[in-house]
């Protein structure tokens, strides 16, 4: 009788995690309510993949990357061929590289490419990770498994299915040559490609602001407001563009006053940025 309540227990537990539960606790994450959808998620006594896979992008938006890691590992064992899995546990592995020792920081980028690349294997429309897995190709030394020839094949790769998107990629790597030039004629080009996207706008509005040129930085920046009145991350990245000049630093306060004020959802920045981002120009 004992064995038989246990197991009642258990499969109750796993209901909950399928339907109700789990459905809130998604709720809750889209919200940013990390630590409440968590709140939902631990007690569940019977994991199953969906469940822990939220429970470590829970742990990871609220920077404890270690509970993450486990959560994530759990999930991707139970589903190895699952693209969202990989690519979030390659995100965990990522930041805990960078904020690594240089004892352990190698082996975390390590398994963080390994996962990115694993993640497009199994879905190479996921843009979040070919995006990541370009950005590890552009950053990391080719000892980690970076270089631009690897970039470069994988903008290739992106172009096939997303032209847009491959121009967006290339512009990145002509960037990094300081090819400023021909990095500025593929965002126009995304642009031109997919002109309602407001991202494709700011691209070009927060490329053409580091290149001191202020006055079409602002044009783009003011035309993306029109274009999305209520879209949050605009705020966010004018105001670290200004920040980053070193310009309208009192306009770059109010910006991130009202972001820091607004419903935010994961794809936005955290507001721990915008935070860091105040204090950093002394308010």
């Amino acid at each position: 009788m004992v064995r038989s309540g246990v197991s009642i227990l258990l499969f109750s537990a796993y209901l909950a995690a399928k339907s109700p539960d789990l459905d809130r606790a998604r709720e809750l994450y889209q919200c940013t309510e990390y630590r409440e959808s968590l709140s939902i998620l631990s007690p569940i006594v019977q994991k199953d993949a969906a469940t822990l896979g939220l429970i470590g992008q829970n742990y990871f938006m609220i920077g404890e990357y270690k509970k993450a890691t486990e959560a994530l590992e759990k999930a991707v064992a139970m589903e190895p061929d699952n693209a969202g899995f990989a690519h979030w546990l390659g995100r965990t592995y990522g930041r805990r590289a960078e904020l690594g020792s240089p004892f352990t920081a190698p082996g975390y980028a390590t398994k963080s490419r390994q996962m990115f690349e694993k993640s497009v294997a199994l879905d190479p429309a996921n843009k979040g990770a070919a995006g990541d897995l370009l950005d590890f190709y552009l950053e990391a030394p080719g000892l980690l498994g970076g270089g631009i020839r690897k970039a470069e094949e994988l903008a290739a790769h992106i172009a096939r299915t997303d032209p847009a998107e491959g121009h967006y990629a290339q512009a990145q790597i002509e960037e990094k040559r300081k090819e400023y030039s021909s990095a500025e004629q593929h965002l126009r080009v995304a642009w031109q490609l997919t002109p309602s996207q407001v991202g494709r706008v700011m691209d070009l509005a927060m490329f053409l602001g580091k290149r001191g040129r202020f006055n079409e930085s602002e044009a783009l920046f003011d035309q993306a407001a029109r274009m999305a009145p209520s879209n949050a991350k605009i705020l966010f990245e004018r105001a670290n563009t200004y920040i980053q000049e070193q310009r309208n630093l009192d306009q770059a306060k109010q910006l991130l006053e009202r972001y820091i004020r607004a419903q935010l959802t994961p794809d936005d920045p955290p507001r721990e940025r915008a935070e860091a981002l105040l204090r950093k120009i002394g308010v």
